[in-house]
């Protein structure tokens, strides 16, 4: 039954190249083309392939209905928690999750610092999104016409005098951002308080989300806090990899647990 399923299973990526007849699949399977057609008809029958009018097979509409409803359902914030609850046990320091919505970056979880200190953000609050580091994720992620169409209509507000002064700096901070895969807010909103980050991919690879940590420089300095940034990114890659999915290398799976 393993062995069915193995290359009824193994017929949808041959097909996600195109459409193929009786013989090519039964060629790819490597069995007889009555084996292949028996595998073809159940999975026409489930809709996830289609018999075209030439009697080539295409994957079928049901396919990617499930496909769409799936990543649908998908709740980035059940996903994330364990793995930022993980990282705040351990670092002691705030944790956020943020995701890109209607033209706002909002944050949808987080997760207490241990020290009296306590951050103003609170989850459903959009961030401050010229200086932010999980906005600069979020909109770096972006086209390039969208990242300068944005940029031309934002104001940047003078919360400290690291904030982004205007649109020219705002979209280079944007091209490093994405070029490095990584942001950081060292003391852009309040001057006490810095951030590192690191996204969040789907299947695709785009940014989905983008999670950080931030602590006030009466706990860590900046310097601190940006030793901390593999621990992030390899957090972030494992909520990634749970998000979309798709299995860890075995070197991510153990630098986590480290």
């Amino acid at each position: 039954m393993s062995q069915t399923v193995d290359r009824a299973l193994s017929i949808l990526p041959l097909l996600a190249q195109g459409p193929a007849d009786l013989g090519q699949v039964a060629d790819r399977l490597g069995v007889h083309k009555s084996t292949a057609l028996r595998l073809l008809r159940t999975l026409h029958e489930h809709g996830l392939v289609y018999r075209q009018g030439d009697q080539r097979y295409r994957l079928g509409a049901r396919l990617f209905a499930l496909a769409q409803e799936a990543v649908e359902n998908l709740d980035v914030r059940e996903i994330a928690h364990p793995h930022l609850a993980a990282l705040n046990e351990r670092t002691g320091h705030t944790v956020h999750l943020a995701v890109h919505e209607d033209g706002e970056v909002l944050y949808i979880d987080k997760v207490e610092s241990r020290y009296p200190v306590r951050m103003y953000s609170r989850i459903g609050k959009p961030v401050a999104i010229t200086v932010a580091a999980v906005a600069k994720l979020l909109l770096a992620d972006l086209s390039e016409p969208e990242r300068r169409a944005l940029a031309a209509r934002l104001d940047y507000p003078r919360y400290t005098p690291r904030s982004t002064p205007d649109a020219a700096a705002f979209l280079h901070e944007l091209a490093t951002v994405r070029e490095q895969g990584w942001a950081t807010d060292l003391g852009g909103h309040e001057e006490s308080i810095n951030c590192v980050a690191a996204p969040i991919r789907g299947a695709d690879g785009r940014v989905v989300a983008a999670m950080s940590v931030s602590a006030p420089n009466v706990v860590v300095t900046a310097e601190e806090l940006l030793a901390l940034l593999p621990l992030v990114r390899r957090t972030a890659e494992a909520i990634s990899h749970d998000y979309s999915g798709t299995t860890p290398p075995k070197e991510t799976e153990a630098s986590v647990d480290e």
